[in-house]
């Protein structure tokens, strides 16, 4: 015969159907343990390979020695082919030698035209002075002179010719009035026959003198002079410029070529400090490690493929990183925002190491970062204390745990218990008629699974678990 379930033990059957499980509210320790992944790095000795060149561009790696090596103070690190930049070397050192001795030449030929220049200036002044000084003289006295000089002459050849002519009638109606010519009268009268003659020439070409004269030579005379203070002025105008001009423009070469020979051992000087570095070696005993290892990462990626023979790395950026031996290696860990809250400085905590899980390696924050990276992230030290059988090298990797927050006797329920509503948090109490209700509590700390309950439950109450 079948049982029928009073009425009023319905709803409670119904409610206790709908749990999932109860936990009786007690004093128990509550703790919160964080764990996350950390890289053993160095705390700060390893040494950055970089290329920091000034001007060159082109590295390409010759020899590199393996990842991970270890090496001796001295040995060769990386080594890239230098024959391209020796030659460059080679042609910009000529370059400069010939630059040096053309800003030489120029220096020397800017102060001797500094000193010529004033004296060339006065002798191009000074010539068209006397043009103009010789012109002006013979437009305004000597041609006049000479014309003169010139009708002076002629006339006097003329009063020769006249003098001649009546010396001889004289003779003549003398020597007329003897009836016999002595031979001596003869040879007087052919003499003075041959004075008029003469007269006669000299008058004949003094007029032909007379006639250039005042045709052609006073007037090409005047036309010389006159272009030639016109020519000379021209000059002087045009030295007046063109000399504090050349003057300017020496100084400009002068400065250009100071210029590009400043630039041309700057470029020396660049390549040069560039070749330096074509050789890395060890500055200690110690590892080697293709990629950087900064800022508590150790990046690889793509780098890495670059760090072969006749690879290229990329300048102004860290590719490969040399780890003294002496160094002390911590362990550093990138950790989420609620972990980097939950942790303090000076906590201390645990670190295993895959495959020894059985060594448990004490751990110590040393510096806890105060601002996230880009990823949002935050970087936190640990100091290590090592065991003596464990020599672990750069990038070994460890789990960490530690206790970020205990209490010895707290009251904690499962985080699935609580619900949050307008009024806050509350959780499911059962009653002891079997029925539940909601009760308002404040929260304290949350672990993974538990959260602490600083108020609203006591001890004994049942909590309802869905």
């Amino acid at each position: 015969m079948a049982r029928i379930t009073p009425l009023h033990l319905i709803p409670a059957l119904i409610a206790a159907a709908s749990h999932a499980g109860e936990i009786t509210v007690e004093q128990k320790p509550f703790s919160i343990e964080k764990i996350f992944n950390a890289t053993a790095l160095p705390s700060g000795d390893c040494v950055l390979i970089k290329l920091n060149p000034l001007t060159w561009a082109d590295f390409e790696i010759l020899q590199i020695a393996d990842h991970g090596n270890k090496v001796a103070k001295g040995d060769l690190l990386i080594r890239f082919d230098p024959e391209v930049i020796d030659k460059k070397i080679s042609d910009v050192r000529s370059a400069h030698a010939a630059a040096t001795l053309t800003l030489a030449q120029a220096e020397h030929d800017f102060k001797l035209l500094l000193e010529t220049a004033p004296n060339k200036l006065e002798s191009i002044r000074r010539a068209a002075g006397i043009a103009k000084e010789e012109n002006t003289y013979f437009t305004q006295t000597r041609r006049k002179a000479a014309e003169e000089s010139a009708g002076q002459s002629l006339k006097r050849s003329e009063q020769i010719l006249s003098n001649q002519r009546e010396e001889l009638k004289q003779l003549s109606k003398m020597y007329e009035a003897d009836d016999i010519t002595e031979d001596t009268e003869e040879i007087i009268l052919i003499r003075q026959q041959d004075a008029v003659a003469a007269a006669e020439f000299a008058l004949h070409m003094e007029t032909l003198e007379h006639k250039r004269t005042l045709d052609v030579s006073l007037p090409r005379e005047a036309k010389t002079l006159a272009d030639a203070e016109r020519d000379t002025a021209i000059s002087l105008q045009k030295a007046e410029v063109d000399i504090p001009r050349s003057i300017e423009l020496k100084k400009l070469e002068v400065e250009a070529l100071k210029t590009a020979y400043l630039r041309e051992a700057q470029t020396l000087t660049e390549l040069e400090s560039d070749r330096t570095q074509f050789e890395f070696k060890a500055p200690a005993n110690g590892f080697f490690y293709h990629g950087p290892i900064e800022n508590g990462k150790w990046t690889t990626g793509e780098l890495i493929k670059v760090l072969i023979p006749h690879g290229h790395p990329p300048a102004n950026r860290s590719f490969a990183s040399f780890v003294p031996e002496s160094a002390k290696l911590n362990l550093i860990s990138f950790v989420d925002e609620a972990a980097f809250r939950a942790l303090k400085p000076e906590i201390t905590g645990i670190a295993t190491l895959a495959g020894r899980e059985d060594m448990e390696i004490p751990v110590k924050i040393l510096k806890l970062s105060t601002s996230p990276s880009t990823d949002g992230s935050y970087r936190a030290d640990f100091a290590v204390t090592w065991p003596k059988e464990i020599n672990p090298a750069a990038g070994t990797t460890a789990e960490i745990r530690v206790i970020s927050y205990q209490q010895p006797s707290a009251i904690a329920v499962p985080n699935k218990s609580l619900s949050f509503n307008a009024g806050g948090w509350t959780v499911e109490v059962k009653l002891a008629d079997g029925n539940t209700e909601r009760r308002s509590v404040k929260r304290g700390r949350v672990s993974k699974d538990e959260t602490e309950i600083l108020s609203g439950l006591e001890v004994g109450q049942v909590v309802v678990v869905p």
